[in-house]
């Protein structure tokens, strides 16, 4: 069996890098525009509820699983059961999916930071500046290829040389600056053509608030389905990304602290993420704001930041800034993925391994990026919106595999190798598992029946079926 030689140097260097794997840029822009659309405090308290339990279930499995069988993902799962080695491969194709195209937004995060740091607050609050930029033929191809070459250079000086010092560098920063850029959005007021004044307190008390109006069974479940993918996404988990990362943990780390420790700093940079972006866009621009997706990032966070003034220049740099750190740390734990995969199914070094897979995805991130310009498409997606190129390889990869990865994968630990199979690696040590009664109850019994609900939901089968 191919041992990995590579490893973290201990606790703090596997939470740090862990936590740069799933504090990506959902965090920053999918978790606030949820919150809004959701009813705030209400869709809060349901995140929290399911981060204690279904997070810290798939978490807790996905990092045993590693650290036990020293492999990644197909490896690890070929071991677990030699029959179940299809759902390792299944596992390996969503990142080899997201990095196609995981490395194209961060290069237009790249691009907004260089607006910023240059001045030209004013030109990126215009309507059509983000329009016109992904869609020109050259400058998004350029800053994605950029933002690839930067991430494979990382993951090609190794796991403790490349990884983690990354990531005891960047996640300290980016904490710092979530927490900052927070602070600044509830000191903000404007008052609007109407007369009436708006401030940050008052986006704030938005957020933090839950709102009860018209809602009924439907409209709960469809939040509760809501919290649950942006747990899913949050976390890194089903995607073999914490599968390869516990494989590099040492023996002596406390899995059971480790956890704990990620959820609560992934869990901290969403919420504080929330009160650096809902209070400021709350003052600007009211609740029309909180638009899905790639909008509020690029389209209605720049508007407050040109309504801030000459402040917003400043802002706008340290938000593109923290927004990149989130974004590079996520796109190094898909490739690292990708690279550990490989290096165990070829037998390859890590540098060969790397700088094959470079030239692949720099080749896959420029069409990627082309893909809305030269190779513009519209294609209607089972859910019901209509995707470009992007658009598909992140429904493939997020709405259908990772749901469908997570339902087998609590169907094989719950119900084949056993949860105590998990059990004994938490408790490796001699430490106790707290959260062990829970543990075995959400992954035999729970997990299976809402990651099949959220298979059939993510997918667009459940509206099918329901119409």
């Amino acid at each position: 069996m191919n041992k990995k030689k590579s490893s973290f140097s201990g606790q703090l260097g596997f939470v740090l890098a862990a936590a740069g794997s799933a504090v990506g840029v959902g965090n920053l822009w999918r978790f606030p525009y949820l919150a809004a659309k959701d009813g705030g405090g209400l869709f809060l308290v349901i995140y929290l509820a399911l981060v204690l339990t279904f997070g810290f279930t798939l978490l807790a499995s996905d990092i045993a699983i590693g650290r036990r069988t020293k492999e990644s993902a197909i490896g690890a799962y070929t071991q677990m059961s030699p029959k179940w080695k299809f759902l390792g491969v299944l596992t390996f194709l969503v990142p080899v999916l997201i990095m196609t195209y995981y490395a194209v937004i961060g290069g237009w995060v790249t691009k907004y930071a260089v607006v910023y740091l240059t001045g030209q607050t004013a030109a990126a609050a215009q309507d059509n500046y983000f329009t016109s930029f992904i869609t020109s033929p050259v400058s998004p191809v350029l800053f994605a290829l950029l933002f690839m070459g930067v991430t494979a250079f990382i993951v090609y000086n190794g796991v403790e040389g490349g990884i983690e010092r990354v990531s005891r560098c960047m996640m300290p920063i980016l904490l710092v600056l979530v927490v900052v850029i927070a602070g600044y959005s509830l000191t903000l007021h404007h008052v609007d053509e109407s007369g009436q004044m708006r401030t940050g307190m008052d986006g704030l008390l938005y957020y933090i608030t839950p709102h009860f109006e018209e809602l009924t069974f439907s409209r709960f479940l469809q939040i509760l389905l809501d919290a649950m993918s942006q747990l899913f996404f949050s976390l890194s988990v089903s995607m073999g990304i914490m599968i390869t990362y516990g494989s590099y943990v040492k023996p002596e780390v406390n899995l059971n602290k480790a956890v704990n420790q990620i959820e609560i700093f992934d869990t901290g940079v969403a919420l504080l993420a929330g009160a650096m972006i809902i209070p400021a866009v709350f003052v600007f621009s009211g609740t029309d704001g909180m638009s899905a997706g790639p909008s509020l990032m690029f389209i209605s966070l720049p508007k407050v930041f040109a309504a801030m003034g000459k402040a917003g220049t400043l802002v706008g740099l340290l938000f593109f800034v923290t927004t990149i750190f989130a974004t590079l740390t996520s796109c190094i734990s898909v490739l690292e993925s990708i690279t550990a995969n490989c290096m165990e199914i070829f037998h390859t070094g890590r540098k060969k391994t790397v700088l094959v897979l470079t030239v692949i995805y720099l080749a896959a991130s420029a069409v990627i990026a082309l893909g809305y310009s030269i190779f513009y498409i519209e294609v209607k997606l089972p859910n019901g919106s209509v995707g470009q190129l992007l658009d598909i390889m992140d429904y493939i990869s997020n709405s259908v595999m990772m749901p469908f990865i997570a339902l087998l994968s609590s169907i094989l630990i719950g119900w084949i190798v056993k949860p105590s199979w998990i059990a004994a690696e938490m408790e490796l040590n001699g430490e106790t598992f707290r959260r062990k009664k829970l543990y075995n109850v959400m992954i035999r019994y729970i997990m299976p029946v809402i990651m099949f609900i959220l298979f059939l939901q993510s997918s667009g089968l459940l509206n099918k079926i329901a119409g």
